[in-house]
């Protein structure tokens, strides 16, 4: 969320290559990282690595409280600031702001949820006990 903000202060045109490109980069790499050490800390809590299913299901944890903290942050932000922030996506400036506000928190949480369970499964893969024949 800092980032964002940091990022528009000092970057304030909205359709640079700061926010088309390297957003949507930052928010994969913090959502992927956030499961990876959720997962790590779950295999501490259990002394031993955890199970594909348990990883699985802590990653899909991490990522809905993800996707809700990161789509409520935006929809504040479109609240607050208002549409101008999105100046990038075609037509945005033109629709009614609840419309784009809708837009904005389910196209946030989807993605966020179909990436989180992409990454928990490969990361819960990585990690899990392995079972010994």
């Amino acid at each position: 969320m800092a980032w964002s903000i940091i990022a528009h202060m000092v970057v304030p045109d909205p359709t640079s290559k700061v926010h088309s490109l390297g957003a949507p980069i930052f928010f994969n790499v913090l959502q992927f990282v956030g499961i990876y050490l959720g997962i790590l800390a779950l295999g501490r809590e259990l002394g031993e690595r955890p199970t594909f299913k348990q990883g699985l299901k802590t990653g899909v944890w991490i990522s809905f409280v993800y996707a809700a903290t990161v789509s409520l942050f935006f929809l504040l932000v479109i609240f607050v600031i208002g549409p101008r922030w999105l100046a990038s996506e075609p037509g945005a400036q033109q629709l009614p702001m609840s419309t784009v506000a809708i837009q904005a928190f389910l196209g946030l949480f989807i993605g966020s949820m179909v990436f989180g369970l992409i990454y928990s499964t490969v990361i819960s893969f990585a990690l899990a006990k392995r079972l010994t024949r």
